[in-house]
Order: structure tokens, then sequence, then C-alpha cells
């Protein structure tokens, strides 16, 4: 599978993002779909993910209440609404995907990767 994340941008503290990972293929419901972040100097961060079969989504304790998975099948398409932003959100934002794990925060066990989306909150 092959992921397009976009919808990154410039965005004041407290105002709302959505960023899009669209996925060629036609089996993308078999895939769980995590994102993540990394900010300059700093690892991959886990941000939450979204599982094959009946979704579930899971979140970092940083952006629970806040941030919102959500995969939409028939479009091939996953989402990231982003909430209440913060200065320390500000990251080059990745989607990724995997067919075997259900869910995982360990970003290497994602096979597949789009390429990342610059997302900047301004103080």
């Amino acid at each position: 599978v092959q992921l397009q994340a976009s919808g990154g941008g410039l965005v004041q503290s407290g105002g709302s993002l959505r960023l899009s990972c669209a996925a060629s293929g036609r089996t993308f419901s078999r895939y769980t779909v995590g994102w993540f972040r990394q900010a300059p100097g700093k690892e991959r961060e886990f941000v939450g993910c979204i599982t094959r079969g009946v979704p579930r989504t899971y979140y970092s304790d940083s952006v629970k209440g806040r941030f919102t998975v959500s995969r939409d099948n028939a479009n091939n398409t996953a989402y990231l609404q982003m909430n209440s932003l913060k200065p320390e959100d500000t990251a080059v934002y990745f989607c990724a995907a995997d067919q075997q794990i259900y869910t995982s925060a360990n970003p290497t066990q994602y096979d597949y990767w789009g390429q990342g989306t610059q997302v900047t909150v301004s103080s």
C-alpha cells in the first residue's frame, strides 16, 4: 500500500487542523493505520492509531482528548483531527500502515509510511 499524507500547515495556538492519509489499493480496511510525529532533534513519537477490522482507536497521553483518528475505508483514507493545538504539537506528522499488527505505538512495527506533512503551531 502507498500512503500520501496531507493537510499540514501553520495554525495559531488553540486552533484546529485535519490531516488526511490517502492510501492506494483495495484492501485498506485490512490495515491498521498509525499517526506519528517528529519534531526537530527528537525521536519519532506515537500520536494515535486506528485498528483494522472493527475500528478501535488508541492515543498517546499527550494528545488524548484533543486529537481524533478516524478512517473512511470506502475512500481509502484515514484522518487525524487535531483540536486545541499547542506549540508543542509542532512537528512533521506521518501516517503509517501495517496489515499484521492490530495496534502498536512502535513505529518499527509499521511497514508502510507516507511522506510527512509539516504542522506548525504558533503561540
